[in-house]
């Protein structure tokens, strides 16, 4: 069967005829189209979409390799930015960043006791992993860029700085930046934009600690205590929200995971400076990192932690480059590039 598409402009030969097509090979436009469906859903139902709107039949292993093939090439394309430019940026850069958990697979090679090898879905071990992601924009701009790694703390703080640069940063820009009560996170502000930029914690998560303690501290009047503790966090007035908790702290004898007061105070002494609300309210800043909350669902867990979906660590790390890398309008570049290539 003849297949002819319109590709960006050009017209591309069916597929057997395409440049560079081997014996059972797959051409770079089929490739592109096997991608952009397992980039978005499991493999399975990518394979039932290319029967769907192309009439193509491709196995789930070509399906699988494909896409994992290609996320592993935009990994290695990666060139994370991390010197920041001396001048041309903007005046303020908004960035978040926070941590989601991703399924992994780990497979062993064992023998039995006849030295006949295990098959290795039998010695599979799962687990979870925090893959971190970072988004930046400029004051202002709705169009954000990403950036995503299941690696380490500092990787995370290099994907941020990274994704700050491209927004528009330079030497002379305001960083203000906004996490949950993570140590790392606010390490690894201080680690890569030293003292352009600000740090608060995200308000609501404050407000998590504040509606446990509120049980204790008014029983009688829970919600009206709350409100009171939110106006004074949002007015910067730590220490009359500490003195609020200080007569309500559980004895030392209740355990701390029975001690909603006592968390909640420890969790507001802990984080000096990272209150300054009422700072960024004024200069129309945001208070809560509910930008990369949302972002985790449609960047990282909508492919990553679908139902019945664990990966291997590098396929993981790979896949999270191609969902930012589509997500920061960056899938033409890579497309093109391989086309060119290919001619």
């Amino acid at each position: 069967m003849e297949c002819r598409y319109l590709q960006e402009g050009i017209l591309v030969r069916p597929f057997s005829e395409s440049a560079g097509v081997k014996c059972r090979g797959y051409s770079l436009p089929l490739q592109r189209r096997m991608t952009d469906f397992g980039s978005d859903d499991s493999f399975s139902k990518a394979c039932e979409k290319m029967m769907e709107h192309y009439g193509i039949m491709i196995p789930f292993s070509a399906m699988r390799s494909i896409t994992e093939g290609h996320a592993a090439k935009m990994k290695d394309n990666e060139k994370l930015k991390t010197d920041i430019p001396d001048e041309g940026g903007v005046e303020c850069v908004i960035g978040e960043v926070d941590g989601t958990m991703i399924p992994i697979v780990d497979t062993f090679s064992k023998t039995d006791d006849d030295g006949k090898a295990i098959d290795k879905r039998k010695t599979r071990e799962v687990r979870w992993e925090e893959a971190r992601l970072s988004i930046a924009h400029a004051k202002g701009s709705i169009s954000p860029v990403f950036g995503a790694t299941s690696g380490n703390v500092d990787e995370a703080g290099d994907q941020l700085a990274h994704c700050a640069i491209l927004a528009g940063m330079d030497q002379h820009s305001k960083v203000h930046c906004v996490g949950d009560g993570a140590p790392w996170i606010a390490d690894q502000v201080d680690r890569v934009f030293g003292i352009q930029a600000s740090f608060l914690i995200d308000f609501y998560h404050v407000c998590d600690y504040l509606a446990a303690a509120s049980k204790c501290c008014a029983p009688d009047d829970s919600s009206g205590w709350l409100k009171q503790q939110k106006e004074r966090m949002k007015e910067s007035n730590v220490s009359d929200v500490l003195k609020a908790l200080q007569p309500h702290i559980e004895p030392d004898s209740v355990p701390n995971e029975n001690a909603p007061v006592r968390q909640c105070q420890g969790y507001i002494k802990n984080r000096p400076g990272q209150f300054y609300y009422k700072r960024a309210l004024e200069a129309d800043l945001p208070i809560g990192s509910g930008e990369v909350e949302s972002a985790h669902r449609y960047v990282i867990q909508r492919r990553l932690k679908i139902a019945g979906a664990w990966w291997k660590e590098d396929n993981a790390e790979h896949m999270l480059a191609l969902r930012t890398l589509r997500s920061n309008n960056s899938w033409n570049g890579y497309w093109t590039n391989l086309y060119k290539k290919a001619a």
